[in-house]
């Protein structure tokens, strides 16, 4: 059975190296506009579908398509990637010093022998980062250029000294809760 990621993230394509599944990339054309009357959680798990339901309608045959969606949650608002410098310190001046939430949502599509099978789920995690000098942000930002991220950082780089702790599941902080995806493959005999 063909396994498509319907993502581009670096990190993903790591994780599904790491487990030893066997896939291609096809990236998702999908917006990222949802329903914005949706709960945060909501909303996560509906770009997570969306990413991968584009790429499931251009595909055919046997398959399971995997979309996943990452937000940053800070004091109940959505951090996005930061467009610029400026923003990028201004959220990284947010974060340190006090906990985040994480949401990584997985949307799993698989048709096959004609029968198609939906999975919609959600990881929530916290981060807890430690509280950093305007130097210190200044100089990851410069360094890092963490422009390709929510929340402006990479908790697998640089940016790991100043994470304190994490309650909940790494590899669905770093983009992925490979262990889910591991399970819904195998029990749907993809892999």
């Amino acid at each position: 059975m063909k396994i498509i990621l319907a993502s581009g993230s670096p990190r993903r394509q790591d994780l599904m190296k790491q487990a030893k599944i066997p896939y291609e990339v096809i990236v998702s054309d999908f917006d990222e506009k949802v329903d914005s009357t949706l709960s945060l959680e909501e909303q996560s798990k509906e770009i997570a579908y969306g990413k991968a339901k584009e790429v499931f309608d251009k595909t055919a045959g046997d398959r399971c398509v995997i979309g996943s969606d990452t937000l940053v949650i800070v004091d109940g608002k959505k951090f996005g990637k930061a467009k610029s410098r400026e923003e990028a310190i201004k959220m990284l001046k947010t974060i340190q010093g006090k906990s985040h939430k994480i949401f990584t949502s997985i949307a799993v599509l698989i048709q096959k022998n004609g029968q198609t099978k939906v999975y919609k789920e959600l990881s929530q995690n916290t981060v807890y980062v430690k509280r950093m000098t305007d130097l210190e942000i200044e100089d990851y930002v410069d360094t890092e250029k963490p422009y390709f991220c929510a929340g402006a950082y990479a908790i697998q780089g640089v940016f790991a000294v100043f994470i304190e702790r994490i309650d909940g599941d790494y590899p669905a902080v770093l983009g992925l809760p490979i262990h889910r995806v591991y399970e819904i493959l195998k029990e749907n005999h993809c892999i």
